[in-house]
């Protein structure tokens, strides 16, 4: 294998070779035609079936399969994208804190397991499209975990590292009409030891993979950086472009809503970046995430397009200011979930609809963030945060919790801590950043960058915060470690605490006056959870430093699975004999791994949502209190609706506008009275959505508010005593009503069945 050597797997200088320089996630067409398709012809997918061999380590690999003359016909096939585990090689195995190796080879960093690190091997055929003949050919791996090489008709191409950013190369030299693509993909490599995150472990080419070609003139990197002055009423854009190639010139067009806003054109034989402003323009944010569209068209001396693409662009304002992070002028709160990358079918390979699933859910349940814990994800993801209105912690992909926390319990020697103050691991945590950063530059719904989760503290991740603000000096940079590390304080912008208690967040925030707080992950989902939300939203109402936080987590890492019977359940760690393992750990949820709600969504949409509504009764005269938590939208966008019951049963219904601006609260008196029968009474207010969203429908309630009122005395109308029967057993107790019966057992010590309506309560 000339050019590639397994000890480049083991040595943690080396974490790319040949690599194209990362760059914006931006679609190139030909035309405006195929932009209006949204169809490029400068891209080849190459997903679908591979040839492929499984070793269980580097030993069993067979040689020599990325020659040309190799014949691999008779490998078994394997999709792509997919992880090697969920395809039948290896297990999958859920680890948390521990290495997946821990206890069965002894081994410290930057060493990988040699007695078991599987190798799979890929090969795919291709055939050059023949309108590329002539041209520069590239391709692109999206992702790929952990390390792999590649080669093209037996000719070494490179080597990279980095999981969860893309990976490309240049194909020319070694393209042929006919061609035969090699891959080997290694499980574990030396950055193994910083992705040690709380989530299955899995390996293979698990995001898109594809060809692409560039014209003679390309852009392959756009910066957009649209700012706002200190009144955010003049919008300044900023564009940068770098080129393959030289275009004679650049037309430029700014939209909104498919209408013009400014046009204009770059003689890019002298320049490569253009500034354009404008007045009053229209905000983006999480309530309001409005867009414009801009167009850029390359052309050539003969006034030809060669190239054209186009961006979303987002005009806000994020800072922080006198110690509070604020949003277009106002302080934001995050109400945020922590997200893994996950299906139950497919593991980390998430299809379009499960991701624009995710957003639906949260909007619906009034969530308006989203940690990327701790990798960075796939684009649609980005794209559908800047359209439907999310923040995001756009985190990079760091963790070694592993090494650090038995530092931290047993006084092991804080040096073996990575990346810590490791100059060796300085390269490659510098070139994670700048690959996050390049890839999602553009995206407004980011408003902070994460350096990685629970790795503690350190030189280099200082180094790395300090080259996030290099790159990006309008976002803000976030890294929870220095809880546990407090030698570099200014690796974080804010304070980020995991699972404080309230009081121990307004303790420390009466000590600490220099930064605010968020919780990076709170309110621990797992099991019949999230009881206590309430205590921290409602401490985000009174104390203006805490600013929110993210629930651990979002969705279940469960793997659909059937037992010995065939029937079909949801399997967790351990379910695979995977060891060692940290069992049910997995399962943390506020939706369940096919993504259904469970009943603790029900508290975070309530403790989430916007608007409040409580009541009182004075005097035979009931009032409404409406408090408007938004930041830029006004009460009377949704429609309200108050209703009395009694017990359940309906008295009235009244449609009752209620116009709050943004920020503000105002009492209003009902038409309505209590009744004088006794009873008890529930006045409930319902704020739903005027019209269609994306997410959901017209009618959709997105805040409830209740109010609850007891009236003593005598009932107009005793009911009628229903009979109960008592059935006495040898050993169980039956009691049998109108429409229902239960049972109690002696042998069990309780309630073992509740049939209502001949239908069986209890599973």
């Amino acid at each position: 294998m000339e050019g590639f050597s397994y000890e480049i797997v083991k040595n943690p200088r080396i974490f790319k070779m040949n690599t194209l320089p990362a760059h914006s996630d931006h679609i190139a067409y030909r035309s405006d035609e195929e932009l209006d398709k949204k169809e490029t012809s400068l891209r080849k997918s190459l997903n679908g079936l591979w040839k492929f061999f499984y070793a269980k380590s580097y030993k069993y690999a067979i040689t020599g399969f990325e020659k040309k003359e190799y014949s691999c016909d008779d490998w078994d096939d394997i999709s792509v994208p997919a992880h090697i585990q969920m395809e039948g090689y290896d297990r999958p195995q859920y680890v948390n804190v521990e290495y997946p190796w821990d206890g069965r080879e002894e081994i410290a960093p930057p060493e990988l397991p040699e007695r078991f690190n599987p190798v799979a091997s890929y090969v795919k055929e291709f055939v050059l499209p023949k309108q590329w003949e002539g041209e520069r050919i590239f391709i692109s791996f999206q992702g790929v975990e952990s390390a792999f090489a590649l080669w093209l008709n037996g000719e070494f191409i490179g080597y990279s590292e980095d999981s969860f950013t893309p990976s490309e190369f240049e194909l020319t030299p070694s393209i042929q009409k006919e061609n035969k693509l090699a891959v080997q993909v290694f499980k574990w490599s030396s950055s193994s030891w910083l992705e040690d995150q709380d989530f299955f472990r899995f390996s293979g080419i698990f995001r898109d993979v594809y060809l692409y070609t560039i014209p003679r003139a390309h852009i392959y990197d756009i910066k957009i950086e649209p700012t706002l002055d200190d009144k955010l009423k003049k919008a300044t854009l900023d564009v940068e472009m770098k080129f393959e190639g030289l275009p004679w010139q650049a037309n430029y067009v700014l939209s909104y809503k498919g209408k013009p806003v400014l046009m204009g054109s770059v003689d890019t034989q002298k320049v490569k970046r253009f500034r354009v402003n404008f007045d009053n323009p229209f905000l983006w944010s999480a309530e309001k995430p409005n867009l414009y569209d801009l167009k850029i068209q390359l052309f050539d001396d003969k006034n030809k397009v060669m190239e054209v693409i186009q961006e979303k662009v987002g005009f806000r304002k994020f800072v922080l200011d006198g110690g509070i992070m604020k949003l277009n002028g106002k302080r934001i709160v995050f109400k945020g979930v922590n997200r893994h990358e996950f299906s139950c079918d497919t593991g980390r390979v998430v299809a379009k609809e499960d991701v624009e699933k995710d957003v639906w859910i949260m909007k619906q349940n009034n969530i308006n963030g989203i940690r990327t814990s701790h990798y960075p994800n796939g684009e649609h993801l980005y794209r559908l945060c800047d359209e439907q209105g999310l923040y995001m912690i756009a985190e990079n992909n760091m963790e070694s919790h592993g090494l650090w926390e038995r530092t931290v319990q047993r006084n092991f020697d804080r040096s073996q801590i990575l990346p810590g103050d490791n100059e060796e691991y300085l390269p490659m945590m510098l070139d994670r950043v700048n690959s996050a950063y390049q890839k999602d530059k553009n995206h407004p719904s980011i408003l902070i960058w994460s350096c990685g989760n629970e790795s503690f503290g350190g030189s280099v991740i200082q180094r790395m915060a300090d080259r996030f603000r290099e790159l990006d000096p309008h976002r803000l940079v976030h890294y929870e470690g220095i809880f546990w590390d407090r030698r570099y304080p200014n690796s974080s912008d804010m304070e980020s605490q995991m699972y404080t208690s309230v009081a121990n967040i307004e303790k420390f925030l009466r000590e600490h006056k220099e930064k605010p707080l968020i919780c990076c992950e709170y309110a621990h989902a797992m099991g019949n959870s999230n009881g206590a939300l309430f205590k921290y939203t409602d401490l985000s109402d009174r104390e203006p430093r805490y600013q929110g936080g993210f629930i651990w987590d979002f969705v279940d890492q469960t793997i659909r699975k059937k037992n010995r019977y065939g029937e079909e359940f949801m399997a967790y760690g351990g379910d695979f004999l995977d060891r060692p393992s940290d069992y049910n750990f997995s399962a943390n949820g506020i939706v369940d791994g096919q993504r259904r709600a469970y009943a603790k969504m029900q508290e975070v949409k309530f403790n989430y949502q916007n608007i409040t509504a409580t009541f009182r009764n004075d005097q035979d005269s009931l009032f409404m209190k409406v408090k408007n938590k938004h930041l830029f939208t006004w009460t009377s966008e949704y429609d309200c609706t108050v209703t009395i019951e009694c017990e359940g049963e309906l008295l009235r219904k009244i449609v009752c506008p209620v116009d709050v601006a943004p920020l503000g609260e105002v009492e209003v008196l009902l038409p309505l009275t209590l009744p004088k029968e006794a009873g008890e009474y529930t006045l409930n207010a319902y704020f739903t959505l005027k019209e269609d969203r994306a997410w959901a429908r017209r009618g959709y309630e997105v805040a409830f508010g209740q109010g609850v009122f007891v009236v003593d005395g005598q009932k107009k109308k005793e009911e009628k005593k229903k009979k109960l029967t008592l059935i006495r057993g040898t050993y169980n107790v039956g009691i049998r009503g109108e429409n229902f019966e239960v049972l109690f057992s002696y042998l069990q010590g309780g309630l073992v069945s509740y049939r209502y309506g001949g239908r069986e309560m209890l599973e």
